[in-house]
């Protein structure tokens, strides 16, 4: 029986969209690793669980092969497939929200290797506020999750607004840590959580990044 033109374009697209939903899934499962090394630097920081810390590398190793291997199917369907109007947007976009996603792992760990160095000293009288901070992150980050998981434009433009309370986190933090008085004590603890709240602020820039990509994907619009 010889194949129309009709059910091989049929096919074709059928396999696309096929591709195109494992891209999705593949992203999903990326995001869930992430989200998994934030929590263990969650415990490592506040529950002061070392084990939980070392155990971020290696999941961050897996993340990083994920990555690439998306960003390299999104590229050959562009350029094998080529791709029009919405399903353009959602390759562009899904290239660049992985980037976004690869980073908060990033930053995760670089919570890790913090909660690590700040172990030898005593508990900060300031971690309390680490936490509330901590805490919005990973909800922004399950936010932005949840969008891409169900293309919610709504999910993800919310998350923008959730970017200001963090912004203020940072900024009281930064000042009560810069208006400490040390007699004769490390500076090093001190230096470690404004780097904490930096990487804490920047994950949240991250994670506003992939619900307004989510919200391009199905809006066609920027912002």
């Amino acid at each position: 029986m010889v194949e129309t033109s009709y059910q091989g374009q049929k096919r074709t697209r059928s396999d696309f969209e096929r591709q195109l939903h494992r891209l999705e899934q593949d992203s999903l499962r990326m995001g869930a690793l992430v989200e998994n090394s934030f929590l263990l630097a969650h415990a490592a920081l506040f529950e002061r669980d070392l084990e939980s810390a070392t155990r971020i590398d290696a999941q961050d190793r897996q993340v990083d092969l994920i990555y690439r291997q998306i960003e390299m199917d999104c590229i050959n369907l562009i350029a094998l497939q080529s791709p029009v109007a919405r399903d353009l947007r959602l390759l562009s976009a899904l290239m660049q929200l992985i980037r976004d996603i690869e980073r908060i792992g990033d930053y995760a760990e670089n919570l890790g290797e913090i909660a690590i160095k700040l172990f030898p000293y005593p508990p900060s009288p300031y971690l309390g506020e680490l936490q509330v901070m901590s805490n919005r992150c990973r909800a922004m980050l399950a936010m932005s999750l949840e969008a891409l998981a169900n293309l919610d434009e709504n999910i993800g433009l919310q998350i923008k607004a959730k970017d200001d309370a963090v912004d203020d986190d940072y900024k009281q933090i930064y000042k009560l840590l810069t208006s400490q008085r040390l007699f004769g004590e490390a500076m090093e603890p001190v230096m470690l959580m404004v780097l904490a709240i930096h990487h804490l602020e920047r994950m949240a820039d991250h994670a506003t990044n992939v619900g307004l990509r989510v919200a391009y994907i199905v809006t066609g619009k920027l912002g």
